[in-house]
């Protein structure tokens, strides 16, 4: 049966939900900073996207998950997830939101050269041409922000946060092929939530403290980037397949940018917007002339399909 000439309204209203609420994420933590503390925040927003989890994990009901790969599972999530939202938090004390946008966007470039390194997977010229020129945008972005690029300023730490989103989809390549992706962004959650458990008295003792804007912004975070835009992008991927559906995502740093600039009042800076490009070029580089040698399966490869975002069990 052909495919109707009328292309379905729900997949781009899904896949446009997606980019606005990650896009979102940055300036709401930047937002929510104001009153919270980075590990605190962190850990309110876990505990609130666990409970979608667990609501999840009970009405599928999916099959066990062997022991050994239940416990890379895990780590998928103190890295991955806990690890990224913990660090990007602390970053964003002092970097930007539109420029931790595009810093993030990184991770890419992270999960091409951690799937060299260790899954041996091809390299090409292109590869390492979008690598050099995205961390030319590194460079330029993180010379502008408070603390430079030295180590423990705020640029350093969104690189390692993007770092750590990078290790976690990684480690996690062949559980997703096995399990699921839902299944295993479910146990991510719960785990990140678990790991920053400690800091939830102290995360609500400051929203009890906090002003109503503040609080409705660590609600907007625990609820929409993840179950909302999880459940949106889930959708969208099944419809576009993840090459279409990853070329949107490019949207989510610009969008940042300007949702920062209207919402809190930071406006880009030409570092911001000249380093975002760099980044932004660098990462379609190695997303697109980059992996052409790589080996396919049926239908897309499965680096395309991890290094498009799939899933994305930790949102920004």
């Amino acid at each position: 049966m052909s495919k109707p000439l009328a292309t379905p309204l729900f997949p781009f209203l899904a896949v446009g939900a997606t980019v606005v609420v990650w896009a979102a994420a940055f300036p709401a933590i930047k937002l929510a900073l104001t009153q919270t503390q980075p590990l605190p925040l962190a850990a309110v927003r876990y505990a609130m996207a666990a409970v979608f989890a667990l609501a999840w994990l009970a009405w599928k009901r999916p099959a066990r998950i062997p022991a050994a790969d239940m416990m890379l599972c895990v780590c998928c999530g103190i890295v991955g997830a806990a690890g990224y939202s913990v660090l990007l938090n602390l970053g964003q004390v002092t970097v930007s939101a539109g420029a931790a946008s595009f810093l993030v966007k990184t991770e890419s470039i992270w999960m091409a050269v951690l799937a060299v390194l260790f899954l041996k997977e091809p390299f090409n010229a292109w590869a390492w041409a979008g690598t050099a020129l995205g961390f030319v945008g590194v460079v330029i972005i993180g010379s502008a922000q408070p603390g430079s690029i030295a180590l423990g300023a705020g640029a350093p730490l969104v690189l390692a946060a993007a770092f750590c989103s990078a290790t976690g989809f990684v480690l996690q390549r062949k559980l997703v092929q096995r399990y699921g992706a839902l299944q295993v962004a479910a146990i991510m959650l719960i785990s990140a939530a678990l790991t920053l458990s400690p800091w939830l008295p102290k995360a609500a003792a400051e929203i009890a403290n906090a002003s109503p804007a503040t609080c409705a912004w660590v609600v907007f975070l625990g609820v929409f980037p993840t179950a909302v835009g999880q459940t949106c992008w889930t959708y969208a991927l099944a419809y576009f397949g993840a090459a279409r559906a990853g070329n949107f995502l490019y949207l989510v740093a610009p969008l940042a940018t300007a949702l920062a600039w209207v919402l809190s009042g930071e406006a880009p800076s030409a570092a911001t917007i000249g380093g975002g490009m760099f980044v932004l070029g660098g990462v379609m580089l190695v997303n697109t002339r980059g992996i052409r040698q790589l080996t396919v399966t049926a239908g897309e490869s499965d680096w395309q399909t991890l290094s498009r975002r799939p899933g994305t069990p930790n949102p920004p």
